[in-house]
Order: C-alpha cells, then structure tokens, then sequence
C-alpha cells in the first residue's frame, strides 16, 4: 500500500479518480493500493518564540536576540485532527512507501517535508512533480515518480526561507516593539509594502502644483496641440499670432500598431482588475475565488501563472463554447479562437492560470451571489479576450507649423478590433464604470481622424488656449499597490529566481489587510493611506528592513540553494547575524523619539472625586491620575441587565452632570422598555466607587 499527501483536499480527491480509489474514508480516500490523504495547507510550522524558554515569554530588549540552535516544531491547533490521521496512516503497518504530491514548488515541498517529520516518519517516499490537473497529466506524472530525496535541495532551500522570516520577523518586532511601547509588527514583506505606501504619500505631500496652458489648433475637426507653455500670456499670443497665419502640414507619419489579447489571469491581475471594476480588496476577491473554486466553477485561484499546461487544449475549448453560450453580451459576436496562444507549460509553475471549469454549463449564473457571479463572469471574458484576435489599428501623427510653432494632431483608424470588442461588450454592462483599458502606447488618439497630407494648409486657423494643472501622483489603491508588489525588487532579482516581488500571490492580499488591521495603514474609498504610526515606523526602521532588496538577496540565495549550489548554513548563518547586529544598532532611544508612538487621548469628563482627567479605555472609563482609583466598568451589571451598552456618550454626561438621559432601558421586572435619566453618586469605595440608579422618565410598549 502506497500513502498519497496531497495539498489540498480537491487535489487528492482528483488523483484518487484518475488512480481508481473509490472507498471515501474520514480524512482520506481508499483503493487500487492507494491511499490518498491531504494536509489543509500548511499542518505544521515553527514554534513562537516562547517555546524556547520563560524569559521569551515576556518581550524585554534584554533576551534578544532569540536564536534558536535546536529548531521547534509545532502542529496547528485548528488542524491538530488531520495532522494525527497522517501520523497514523504513515504508522500503518501496510503502508510501505509515500509519494508527496503537494504543489511542485517551494512551499509544497515545505508543507509535506514538516508532516514528514514531525510525524516521526522514515518510510522512502516518492515525488509527484506536475503543474495540470488533467488526469493525463496526472498518469504521465506517476509514471514518471522522482526519490523524494533529489529534492532534499528545494527543502533546504524552503526551510531556509521559513527560519529567516522567523529570525527578523521576531526580532525586528520584539525589539522596536519594546523600545517604542507600543506593538510595532515588522516583516520582510509587510514592512516594504509600508514602505511603498509612505514614499507615495510623501510625494504627495510635497508635489507643489504648477499651471500650463496649450493652444489647439482645429486643423480639419481634429485638435493640433502646441507643447506645453508655462503662461497664459504666451499662450493668448501664440494663440492670437495663429489666428492671423495659416497651419502648414509639415510631416505625415503613418504606423500600424498591433495591441496583443490580454494573458489570463494569476491571482494578483484578477485582484486588480476586480478592484477596478467593483472596488473589492484584495482579499474580498481571493475568498470570492476560493468560494467559486469549491464549488468547482474556477480552477485553483492562488496562483502566479497567466498559461494553462500543454495539455490543456480540449478542456480550454471546451469551456470557450460553454462561456459563448452563458454570457448574453456575446450574442452576435464574431471572433475566432486561437486556444494555443494561452497554452505554455515552460511558463507554468506550481498552478495554472485562473479560468472557469466545465461546471459553469451546468450552473444558473443568477442563481450566484452577486460579487461571486462578477469573479467569474470576469475570470470568463478574460479567457474569451485571451484567446480572441489581436486588436490592429493604424495610428497617424501629423505635425503643423504655425506662427513658427509645431503642433501635433493625432488619429486611428481600426483595422481589426479583435479583442477589443469582446472587452467592450462586457464594459458595457458594468453600471457606472468606465473602460479601464488603454492602448498599448498609452496615447488618446481620436478616432478617424481626416486625410492628411504633407504640404496641406489650414487658413484660417481656429484656435483656442486650455488651461491646465500638474497633478501630483496619486495614492495608491489596491490595484496599482499589488502590482508595485509584483514588481519590487525585480530589477536586484535573478531570472532564476523562483519568486519574484514582495510575498506571493496568495499571501499579499493578507499583508495589506495586516497593515490596516495594525493602524498603520487607513482606507479611503479605494485608496491606502499611511496613519501617523505607518509613516512613524518606516521613519525609525533601518533601510534594510523597508526595502525590498532584502527580499530579492534572499531570494537569489534561497534559489542556488534548491539548485544545491550554495550551503543552507552558511545562508543561516548570515541571517543570525543580520539579527545580532540589528539588536546591537538599537540599544537605546533618544527622549525626543521616545513617545512617537504614544496614542493620543481624548478626555471624556473630569473624575469626581479628584477633578484629573477621565479617558476610555478597552473595558472601562478611567481617571488619568494613577493614584485615584475611580473607574467605571463597561460590563457594568446595571446596563446589562437592562441591556443597554455603557456608551463614552452616556459616560461623559454622567462625568459632566452626574446624569445621563438614557432611551430604551429593558426593564428585567416587567418585560417592558422604558426611557430613563441614570443617575451617578461616588460611594467613596476603592473600586467599586459610584453608584448607578435610574429616574423612569417614560415606560414604552
């Protein structure tokens, strides 16, 4: 008998058709001599700090750094009954080998290698190594099974990466955390990603707007714009100058231009193009993906691939007709397919592009939620552009002089709209949106533009001035903010490198929603501005850990180690001296840098019994001066039998006046509500110190 591990649930489930097991146990499949099982993403990971002794329990500058010699493991709690059904299937006495077949990459050799060993296995296993899910992919892939031990390198190589992130993750966070009190979360990802986000606000903050004008010429219903002049008083002369001289044609250039279809979705192009479209953040669409994904009406969504495998063919044409057919916009439109433009094993690493399955024939599309039936609806149209025809226009560029000026007037005409026309007609059912795509050249061009003509003259000219403003760059949303993701470092990045950019596509979604659950980082509306503590932190932080060629060094090295080119400990070594230094940059702060981080506090009301300060705290209303003892509880038993929240409006007004009107109080007694006046009276007492009592105003139904 031969354990299968999968990754995922749906995977060992359609490697167990395609080998013929069919019995369905708890927690795994059984037959044909198989056993097929699955991890639920990582089962097993580094231990916290605190596992290596008590004084790692508490956060003091005076036990870092924290370097592990002999590495602790430890099992997910929410995941501790899997992780027990491996340990005892790998135990079972007709188990004689393994095959890992989770996802051919980094991380996938990772998560197997960690149940491998904290489950206290030393059966042979064998390597799985595939990147399509069709079933003749799978046989071709157990035909072909690898020792797991020729990838003994890769898992260096991901364990490399695991300890490192660990090592200036805690140490960077525990250290800055205590210095500045307060908890300051400092990653190898997430702190770039800050970092990007501050720079943009600092731009900004400190663009300085600068007006220009141009003068447009009407050369024939088409606008002839002048470069850009600094006043309006040249521009009202230029302009003024044109009107009085006639356009001259001097140059005609004409070039065909070919935009190519759009590649198919990874998961980070779907995650912006939804949040252009529909405004969703980066982890709305991924659980909108994993949603569909379960249901089986969209491949596996975390992926950096825009191909699908060779053998991908049939299936991709397959469902062309099933999207032609579902989506009503397409009625009437004439395209032809070319599926191998799409197809690239080379290019395809753990996972495949994103696009819908088979299953969308048999599902009613209105009978989805709204935002799951936008993903896939999306997801479809870029298959169907994908494989659509090349949009081909000529542009024409045509310079006038004037009044010894040059101006430019620029047209198109459509010589084959391709693609496009299949992106239109589903623009055209998004209420309220505007087509985000632009030409390749990123230049407006009007449509049609005239003949023109070297030598042609225009007289007499029409002109007008318009007046304009530099705009400074824009804050980033989650579209542009993931895409400068995927690109940072890129350029400190070998080719080889199995990552690229700051995380992956399925962690960056949970980094920037980390950013704003910490403070440091604030939505408005589509846009990621920094807060005050963002900005702060990126201030005090070392170059080294805000930018992102830390990531793109590691990754240079982490790859000649999976090639088994460079030694792991030497790779570590580096790593724990990186954080004994940083801990010895750091051992004080300056008074002034102090309180940077201090949360400023508003005051609800003077404290009755010492006249200080009353501020809110998490569970209760507390008197600022340590040596007082007043304080009100939010759990309060009064407001809770009458269940009523103990509000910062209701606890001012008591502070002010010594009472509070207070509207639908549920009378425990009689079952009624009724609106009252709550009365507060300071009982002398050390902590129970006040008294709530109630004056009934009205009694309601």
């Amino acid at each position: 008998m031969k354990l299968i591990i999968a990754e995922k649930p749906s995977v060992a489930q359609t490697i167990a058709a395609v080998l013929g097991a069919k019995k369905k146990k708890d927690g795994y499949i059984e037959g044909a001599g198989y056993l097929v099982s699955w991890c639920v993403g990582h089962l097993v990971g580094l231990s916290e700090a605190a596992a290596y002794g008590e004084q790692y329990k508490k956060w003091s500058y005076e036990a870092l750094p924290i370097l592990p010699q002999d590495w602790k493991y430890t099992v997910a709690p929410d995941k501790k009954k899997q992780f027990n059904l491996l340990r005892e299937l790998m135990r079972r006495p007709d188990v004689e080998s393994l095959i890992c077949a989770t996802d051919a990459g980094r991380e996938g050799e990772l998560i197997f290698r960690f149940v491998y060993l904290q489950a206290g296995c030393n059966k042979p296993f064998s390597r799985l190594w595939i990147s399509s899910m069709e079933n003749e992919a799978i046989k071709k892939g157990f035909a072909t099974l690898k020792d797991g031990r020729e990838y003994d390198p890769l898992f260096h190589s991901a364990l490399c990466r695991a300890k490192a992130d660990w090592l200036v993750g805690i140490n960077a966070t525990r250290l800055f955390s205590v210095l500045y009190d307060k908890t300051l979360n400092v990653g190898r990802v997430q702190t770039p990603t800050l970092a990007m986000l501050t720079e943009r606000q600092a731009k900004i903050s400190g663009f300085q707007k600068e007006k220009y004008h141009i003068v447009r010429l009407d050369v024939g219903g088409v606008d002839a714009a002048s470069c850009r002049i600094s006043t309006a008083k040249e521009a009202e002369s230029l302009k003024t100058a044109c009107e009085a001289s006639q356009a001259v044609c001097v140059s005609v250039a004409k070039e065909k231009k070919t935009v190519a279809p759009p590649k198919l979705f990874d998961l980070t192009s779907l995650q912006r193009e939804a949040n252009r479209l529909y405004s969703y953040t980066a982890k709305q669409t991924l659980d909108l993906a994993q949603t569909l994904y379960e249901k089986r009406l969209l491949t596996y969504p975390r992926t950096d691939s825009q191909f699908l495998s060779d053998d991908m063919g049939d299936t991709t044409a397959g469902v062309v007709s099933v999207l032609m057919g579902k989506l009503s916009f397409m009625q009437g439109a004439d395209f032809t397919t070319d599926i191998y433009r799409t197809l690239n094993s080379k290019k395809v690493s753990d996972h495949h592009a994103i696009i819908p399955t088979a299953e969308l024939g048999k599902t009613d599309l209105s009978a989805l939620p709204e935002s799951e039936r936008s993903i896939l609806i999306l997801a479809g149209v870029r298959l169907l552009c994908a494989t659509a025809e090349p949009h081909v226009y000529e542009a024409v560029t045509a310079v006038f002089e004037c009044a010894g000026q040059q101006f430019t007037a620029k047209g198109k005409t459509i010589l084959c709209i391709g693609w496009k026309d299949l992106d239109r007609r589903f623009r055209a059912t998004l209420k309220g949106k505007t087509d985000s795509t632009e030409d390749d050249d990123n230049e407006v061009l009007e449509l049609d533009a005239p003949p023109f003509s070297e030598g042609q003259t225009v007289k007499p000219v029409p002109a007008k001035v318009t007046e304009h403003t530099t705009a400074p760059p824009k804050p980033h949303t989650e579209d542009t903010l993931l895409s400068a993701m995927e690109r940072a470092g890129s350029e400190d990045t070998t080719e080889e490198a199995e990552r690229k950019g700051l995380g992956t596509p399925a962690t960056r979604a949970a980094v920037i929603e980390k950013l704003v659950k910490s403070g440091f980082v604030q939505r408005k509306g589509k846009q990621l501005i920094p807060t005050k503590d963002g900005e702060n932190l990126i201030a005090v932080l070392p170059d080294t850990l805000t930018s992102p060629k830390l990531t793109a060094e590691w990754e240079n090295a982490l790859t000649l180690i999976a090639k088994g080119a460079a030694d792991p400990d030497i790779f570590m070594r580096g790593i724990e001296s990186m954080a004994q230094e940083l801990v010895k940059a750091y051992p004080v702060l300056s008074g002034e840098n102090g309180g940077l981080f201090k949360t400023e506090k508003t005051a609800l009301g003077k404290c009755p019994r010492c006249g200080s300060d009353v501020y809110e705290g998490k569970k209760n209303y507390y008197c600022g001066d340590k040596d007082c003892s007043f304080v009100m509880w939010k759990n309060d038993r009064f407001f809770e039998e009458r269940k009523t929240a103990f509000t910062s409006k209701i606890a001012a007004a008591l502070l002010k006046n010594g009472k509070a009107k207070v509207k639908g109080l549920y009378s425990p007694k009689t079952g009624k509500t009724y609106d009252g006046t709550v009365l507060l009276a300071d009982t002398g007492g050390k902590y129970i110190n006040y008294r709530i009592t109630i004056q009934r105003d009205k009694e309601l139904s």
